[in-house]
């Protein structure tokens, strides 16, 4: 998991690039953890303090020691600021297979950061991890992450109703999916 864990740490995108967590990391990471707008609908809690921020950015290094989880900070290049968060769990070794999730801080969106996030994780998956498939589960008001996921070639593949209940309001779950082949582009 190491080797993987580095090579996913060193991805490079034209505007972006990957890099490993790092609690020093902490106050770039709490200012968009701790915004409504941006944790509303990705399953963080909203982080109130710095300190639940760094406990957080812990229990993430923590599961990717373990294995079960690829983070990485999402660092903007002409600015060498961490923009976002991108992650590959819930591997399923059997069926070759894994989950993507994605944050970005909200004054990066609509850039084009996002769809590049993903076609680097998605890249990664294929040429790297050698995944069969990737899929990503979002709640159905966040159709920004639905863009993203569309504009990469995924597919919605289903959707549960009422699946997520959020401030008082149940909202769908999307369930988009990718099957990885060599025919398979990566934007």
């Amino acid at each position: 998991m190491e080797k993987r864990g580095e090579l996913f740490h060193s991805l490079e995108g034209k505007n972006i690039y990957f890099k490993s967590l790092n609690i020093r990391d902490a106050q770039e990471i709490h200012n968009y953890a701790s915004d409504q707008d941006v944790s509303q609908f990705i399953g963080w809690n909203l982080m109130s303090t710095l300190e639940e921020t760094r406990r957080y950015i812990e229990v993430m290094l923590k599961r990717e020691a373990e294995g079960t989880h690829l983070y990485s900070s999402v660092v903007e290049k002409h600015t060498h600021a961490i923009i976002g968060t991108a992650m590959i769990f819930n591997f399923d070794h059997k069926a070759n297979k894994a989950e993507i999730g994605y944050v970005l801080n909200k004054h990066h969106w609509g850039k084009g950061y996002g769809r590049e996030m993903v076609a680097m994780m998605t890249n990664f998956a294929y040429s790297s991890l050698k995944l069969h498939k990737l899929h990503a589960v979002l709640v159905d008001a966040n159709i920004g992450s639905a863009r993203i996921l569309e504009k990469n070639q995924y597919e919605l593949e289903g959707r549960l109703k009422d699946h997520y209940f959020i401030e008082n309001t149940y909202y769908d779950a999307l369930l988009f999916g990718k099957i990885l082949t060599s025919e398979s582009s990566f934007c």
